[in-house]
């Protein structure tokens, strides 16, 4: 049964709470792939939780990974006049009777049994960028085309799911979370319902079905609006470290930066003394010896410290004390940037380089709670950190100190496109998107697809099984853009393919390694291959005085090979724009079309060059036979020359 009875007591929802909702239960309606809802830190992503749990036909099981985040979405259940039971160790409670559970996953994970009825028709996952694991065959394929299968193991989370799906196959399962993002590995979900691919394919969660932006918050007034402050007298410079592999720094690096730093005593200083009237204040410490040292720096009677290692009863008392106000500073290390709630907090510290943006998000979120007698809070960075408060995520690492989110237009389709890149004012010189985004409604328009989704109330956990991605009413199939940016041409097909691609999608052909065309080169008596330095273009006349652009390129010792192209007619601008700017812009997809050689000379800063250029004699002449673009091999290119000490 649905329980839509009104109450008198129960929390009032926001707008945007409603409609994300109205937008769970209307994906679930119509299809059984696991959805995602983005809301960010101190949006009320408890209250959402407690109403999609309210409004469910069937039992419902939610999961968190910290039994803070249990008990607080279990109390805004609660508010409803409504009973739930609580599955948790750690809060001394394993109930799972009631329609609702709240649970931590360990919990759960260790006594499935309590779960293995076919009773729960949807999860809940609280934090879910916590999770690990991916849809249903994508973690072996992603572990097979990184070469590490075989070393995965299954997640807590996973195992819970697999037990729930074997009494229901059609369970639905939501994610909740401030930061859809994981370093290392990309967006949570695969398609955003504004229409754009964000994730791989192979995500376990198929759709963002509702987001509500950070800017948004702030400025209808529901979040402290941040007001941001650079260390300018004393900062750390992190700027040289590089992050591991799996996209965070090593602790020994930020050790070297922060240990026995002149510039810590002044950074404290400076914290306490823009602190002075404020009420809460949170530092965010690069390692443990550093906040260590930071503490000590400190007022002893108003400062406290809590890490990965401190026990759980202490590490409950100081978080206690500090909610108390009997403490006015928490210094902390990675352990409280999720499931944190202190309203009161109006000073965020941050002495340390956040990895991405989405991190970044997290630990400024931990201030923009509203509390009574809060007018704003100081985000202080000593950092250094780049990230725009407010820029989205991008899946990308970031190339360059110097990239920017920069918006693309796809030229097939017309999205929008969010890429790292570099403007001159509002001109897009350079980005380094690869594929267009955009989500294309194949046999009808996007308005009408949007139209023809359901617009009825379902129950949330009730859902037809119908697959979303195909249009019930018209039969109209969504799909990614095939537009490529950036490609890597099939020798046997011609199909354009990821620049990182080792067979052809199109036609399945191996396609052949850049390292084996420059050795193959190398070996033959009439190829040249240049390691290219430089790229010249010139308006000139060719061997019969017609009006010609030569490109030249460079190489380190001196040698060259020249392109010839005409520009005076549309027929010749447009092979031109085909054979040479789809792989030489800097900005591809701009549609920036020379209408003659003078122009393009002119313009040559809007080109990039290749790598290595493979040119073959022909008689008494070279031609140019074949460019590598995004190089990624044993060779070295002509631009790492200085790196090799």
């Amino acid at each position: 049964m649905v329980n839509d009875a009104p109450f008198s007591h129960a929390p009032q929802l926001r707008p945007y709470q409603t409609q994300a909702v109205d937008n769970v239960i209307a994906h679930f309606r119509g299809s059984d792939d696991p959805a995602v809802v983005v809301l960010p830190t101190g949006s009320g992503k408890s209250l959402v939780i407690a109403e999609l749990a309210r409004r469910a036909r069937g039992r419902v099981l939610v999961l968190a990974h910290v039994r803070e985040l249990v008990e607080q979405n279990h109390a805004k259940y609660l508010a409803y006049g409504l009973e739930a039971d609580i599955f948790s160790a750690g809060l001394g409670r394993k109930e799972s009777g009631r329609q609702v559970v709240f649970g931590s996953v360990q919990s759960v994970v260790n006594g499935l049994d309590d779960f293995a009825t076919g009773e729960f028709t949807l999860l809940v996952i609280d934090e879910c960028h916590r999770v690990t694991f991916t849809r249903e065959g994508g973690s072996e394929r992603h572990a097979a085309a990184s070469g590490k299968a075989g070393q995965r193991t299954v997640s807590t989370y996973e195992k819970v799911i697999a037990r729930l799906r074997q009494a229901r196959p059609n369970l639905k399962v939501l994610g909740l979370t401030a930061t859809p993002y994981r370093l290392g590995e990309g967006f949570l979900y695969h398609r955003h319902y504004h229409g754009m691919v964000k994730g791989p394919e192979a995500a376990f969660f198929r759709d963002c079905v509702f987001e509500q932006p950070l800017r948004v918050m702030v400025r209808q007034g529901y979040l402290a609006e941040p007001r941001r402050i650079d260390g300018a007298m004393a900062f750390y410079d992190f700027s040289r470290l590089t992050p591991q592999r799996n996209g965070q720094f090593a602790e020994r690096d930020l050790n070297g930066v922060v240990r026995g730093n002149r510039a810590t005593p002044q950074i404290i200083h400076d914290v306490i003394e823009r602190a002075r009237d404020r009420e809460g204040v949170m530092i965010f410490a690069a390692t443990v010896a550093h906040a260590e040292e930071v503490l000590g720096l400190l007022p002893s009677g108003e400062s406290a410290l809590v890490t990965g290692a401190t026990p759980g009863p202490e590490r409950e008392r100081l978080i206690t004390t500090f909610k108390a106000r009997e403490l006015k500073y928490l210094v902390n290390v990675a352990v409280l940037t999720t499931g944190f709630d202190a309203p009161h907090v109006d000073v965020i510290a941050i002495l340390r380089p956040t990895e991405s943006v989405g991190l970044y998000q997290q630990i400024v979120g931990r201030g923009l709670r509203l509390s009574p007698g809060k007018r704003d809070c100081l985000i202080l960075d000593y950092a250094g950190n780049p990230w725009e408060l407010y820029a989205p995520e991008i899946a990308q690492a970031r190339p360059d100190g110097e990239s920017e989110p920069v918006q693309v237009e796809c030229p097939e389709c017309g999205f929008a496109n969010t890429f790292w890149g570099k403007r001159d004012g509002d001109f897009v010189i350079e980005h380094h998107g690869r594929r267009c985004q955009g989500i294309v409604y194949r046999g009808q328009s996007h308005a009408q697809s949007e139209r023809s989704n359901p617009t009825g109330e379902p129950d949330a956990g009730a859902g037809s099984g119908a697959d979303e991605s195909k249009g019930a009413a018209s039969g109209a199939i969504k799909s990614q853009c095939t537009f490529r940016f950036r490609f890597k041409v099939c020798e046997q097909c011609g199909g354009e393919n990821d620049i990182a691609a080792r067979a052809c999608g199109h036609c399945g052909e191996h396609l052949v390694d850049p390292d084996d065309k420059l050795r193959d080169a190398l070996k033959l008596r009439h190829a040249k291959v240049l390691r290219v330095s430089g790229m010249q273009l010139e308006a000139t006349t060719n061997g019969r005085g017609v009006p010609r652009l030569k490109v030249t390129y460079h190489d380190e010792d001196g040698e060259t090979l020249d392109e010839w192209f005409g520009l005076d007619t549309p027929a010749q601008q447009h092979v031109f724009a085909r054979v040479f700017l789809r792989q030489h812009l800097r900005a591809p997809g701009s549609g920036w079309r020379p209408g003659s050689a003078e122009e393009a000379a002119a313009e040559a800063a809007r080109l990039r060059a290749p790598d290595f250029v493979i040119g073959r004699k022909t008689g008494r002449h070279w031609r140019v036979d074949e460019k590598l673009f995004d190089y990624v091999g044993r060779y070295r290119t002509a631009d790492t020359a200085g790196a090799e000490g």
